[in-house]
């Protein structure tokens, strides 16, 4: 069987010098903060995808503006073997409306002020802060 990498979309939405992150209760970042994301179903494209995953684990509704980057995500076993590889497309999206609510796959959810996050003052995914970086420099807010 040929293995084949798994695409995720992370939604990244900024509102009022904050950024809103969610902490995974999942592996393979279990307990970190990362930006509220998930698969891209069949027929989905990586925009909606981070949308509708924001919704799913935090409530918050956000229309995609743009492609941000993407991100390989590589992790090897103890024999070197690749275990596990997803290619995670950020999404910039605009803030519409909701209250931050905790479900699915995230144990937490909150907004963080910007400079926390870019100060690394959290147990955070890989490159939350370089993502966030790129975000800010996009334009888009």
């Amino acid at each position: 069987m040929t293995q084949v990498p798994k695409i995720g979309a992370l939604a990244v939405v900024l509102r009022d010098g904050e950024v809103l992150l969610a902490r995974r209760r999942n592996k393979p970042d279990a307990g970190l903060w990362g930006f509220p994301g998930g698969h891209v179903e069949w027929g989905e494209t990586a925009l909606l995808a981070a949308t509708r995953e924001l919704h799913e684990e935090t409530g918050i509704h956000a229309e995609p503006i743009d492609y941000l980057t993407n991100l390989d995500l590589l992790q090897h076993g103890e024999d070197g073997n690749v275990d596990l590889h997803y290619l995670l497309v950020g999404v910039a999206c605009r803030y519409v409306g909701g209250t931050v609510q905790a479900a699915d796959d995230v144990s937490d959810a909150q907004w963080f002020d910007v400079g926390k996050v870019l100060a690394k003052d959290l147990p955070m995914s890989a490159r939350v802060p370089d993502l966030l970086q790129l975000a800010l420099r996009s334009g888009f807010w």
